[in-house]
């Protein structure tokens, strides 16, 4: 038994230390460029941009210097949230810049501690909404402009004399009761100019491009997803991407496209914090997914080369003689913010999905509740820049309050269980032989001390959905991107302060392993743990402190802040008194008699 226990905590050490050396890791956002500047070039120290399709040769048509769509007579409706921009090529949707601002400086901003909102589909491979392979209505067409106010933008183009495209774009107001200021309301109207019938092919709409958030970001969180009524289904970019498989099972070449068929709801592209979803009024038919190379002079090797681009394909019926039809559309172009996302009134076909919380029920539910809490607190706290800290430390003491009874009653059951640990050992020698009666016993002893056996396990596994869910949510939570606390610059990232021979130094992971030996050590050991699980059990905090080293600052000030508050209650229960323990015999009692040890003593 020593040995197999031995042998499980090297294996959870030693994968701990994969963890932590090969492992993903949080992104040091504070010192990084971004990929996305807002001027429409890269930042200093960051390759010049050149947008291709990945898997085809760089043709004009692909080039990132057409991203600029020089002379394409832009137009701009702004509000307080964000500033779009629209191209007359392809009478579409440029690029969206957040410009909402909090604590006096831009809420999303490009790069940490400046004033430059974060654009999205600034590098891209289609303006989103652009009529993706239809020659004479995609992006290299160019739209006529019919009107522009400081709601509407309205585009036009006649394709061959016998098709006319109306493109309107009306830009959401500040506030509403069933809209939200991200989101673009889009009609593509087509009429048939002639006599006689006219069959459009399937009509197929960019949602747009997702990049890396910065130039350490390695894209895995970049996806694309679609929901048909029921489940939501989400692409990484992973799946474009040469693999070798599991063992081999599984390998394939680098793919440049995923098409899927089927109803498609809602359909999105995303990156860590960003997302640009479409919500059509008549389902789509399919979505096709793009792996799109971001710098055409970095080698594929290199994880924050590529991004990804999504568009959602449209069957359109048979235009009759000066028939007419439309595809009408709410294009969210924002952060993810699930207290938004998640309003009803707005959303109404679970858009809240593309958050992308575990798959659990429990540990999703736990997310969702976490967000909302967190979000709650940082709604009555001061505006400041440390607030959304405070946030998690008072979310985290709520979750104390609310497991306190469970933990106190377990304190007292493991008390009252080392209490009758002498008992324990006398039924045990006397029945031996005779398991059935050895049961009786303890049973009886159970219920005569009013202890559960599995009173001390069960609180220690309530936390355990909170802490995945905190894990999960940290994924896609914007609003801790660029938050600082402390001396974390980013809760969204490592909190690193300084380099030691290419070691970093991250002081709240520390923090979170020093506070959980300290915890350990506090804590009354089981009475029926062997020694070995105990060597294991005072040996795990090192391994959890290593698996936890690299993810976001915000997961080590929720554990940190945690052990501090389960210290403080251990310090309470350590000096609580049972006096609810009936009066106890010196034997433990069997049928109504008290059972003595009548084991022989050896003789000397």
């Amino acid at each position: 038994m020593d040995k197999k226990n031995l042998t499980i905590g090297v294996l959870l050490l030693a994968a701990a230390f994969g963890v932590f050396f090969f492992g993903p890791k949080a992104p040091q956002t504070q010192s990084t460029p971004a990929l996305t500047p807002a001027t429409g070039a890269a930042a200093p120290g960051v390759p010049k941009p050149s947008v291709i399709l990945s898997g085809t040769p760089v043709t004009p048509a692909l080039s990132a210097t057409a991203t600029n769509d020089a002379g394409a007579d832009d137009v701009v409706l702004e509000n307080s949230f964000v500033r779009v921009r629209f191209t007359a090529n392809g009478g579409a949707v440029r690029d969206v810049s957040f410009v909402a601002r909090e604590s006096g400086r831009i809420k999303y901003s490009a790069v940490d501690q400046a004033d430059q909102p974060y654009v999205f589909n600034e590098l891209h491979l289609d303006p989103m909404l652009a009529m993706t392979g239809y020659p004479g209505l995609d992006r290299s067409t160019r739209y006529t402009l019919v009107s522009s106010t400081k709601t509407q933008v309205v585009y036009r183009a006649v394709l061959n004399g016998r098709l006319e495209v109306t493109r309107t774009y009306s830009l959401s107001p500040n506030s509403g009761a069933s809209t939200d200021p991200y989101i673009v309301q889009h009609v593509t109207s087509f009429r048939n100019l002639t006599g006689e019938t006219v069959t459009l092919p399937k009509i197929e709409m960019s949602l747009g491009t997702a990049a890396p958030v910065n130039a350490v970001d390695t894209g895995q969180l970049l996806t694309t997803g679609y929901f048909d009524g029921k489940d939501a289904t989400f692409t990484p970019r992973l799946n474009l991407q040469a693999s070798g498989g599991l063992l081999g099972f599984g390998a394939h070449d680098a793919r440049p496209t995923i098409e899927v068929k089927g109803n498609v709801t809602w359909g999105v592209v995303s990156n860590q914090f960003f997302v640009s979803l479409l919500t059509p009024v008549e389902p789509a038919a399919g979505i096709t997914t793009r792996r799109v190379k971001l710098f055409a002079d970095q080698p594929d090797s290199v994880p924050n080369a590529y991004g990804i681009s999504a568009a959602a394909q449209f069957d359109v019926k048979p235009l009759a003689p000066n028939g007419a039809a439309q595809l009408t559309s709410d294009l969210y172009v924002g952060p993810k913010e699930y207290s938004r996302i998640s309003n009803v009134e707005v959303f109404k076909q679970d858009q809240d999905k593309v958050m992308q919380y575990s798959r659990f029920f429990i540990f999703r539910w736990a997310s969702q509740l976490l967000t909302t809490m967190m979000s709650w607190y940082h709604s009555i706290l001061p505006e400041a820049t440390w607030a959304w800290g405070f946030a998690i430390i008072l979310t985290t003491l709520t979750l104390k309050l609310v497991f306190l009874w469970p933990t106190f009653a377990a304190a007292r059951s493991m008390k009252r269980m080392q209490k009758i640990q002498p008992q324990m050992t006398v039924l045990r020698e006397k029945y031996k032989d005779n398991p059935r009666k050895m049961q009786e016993g303890m049973m009886a002893l159970y219920k005569e001390h009013k202890v559960n056996p599995l009173g001390g396990c069960i609180p220690m596994l309530l936390p355990l959905p909170f802490f995945m869910g905190f894990f999960s949510m940290l994924q896609s939570t914007s609003e801790l991107r660029f938050a600082p606390f402390l001396w974390a610059h980013d809760l969204s990232a490592v909190d690193t302060v300084a380099h030691l021979g290419g070691f970093s130094v991250n002081i709240l992971p520390i923090l979170m392993g020093a506070t959980m030996v300290f915890q350990m050590r506090m804590m009354p050991t089981p009475p029926t743990a062997d020694n070995m699980q105990v060597k294991m059990m005072k040996f795990m905090p090192y391994v959890y402190m290593i698996f936890c080293y690299n993810l976001p600052s915000a997961l080590a000030l929720y554990s940190t802040a945690n052990g501090l508050f389960t210290i403080a209650q251990q310090l309470v229960v350590n000096r609580m008194r049972d006096d609810g323990d009936p009066a106890t015999h010196p034997h433990p009692v069997v049928g109504g008699k008290p059972v003595k040890n009548v084991t022989p003593k050896k003789k000397g």
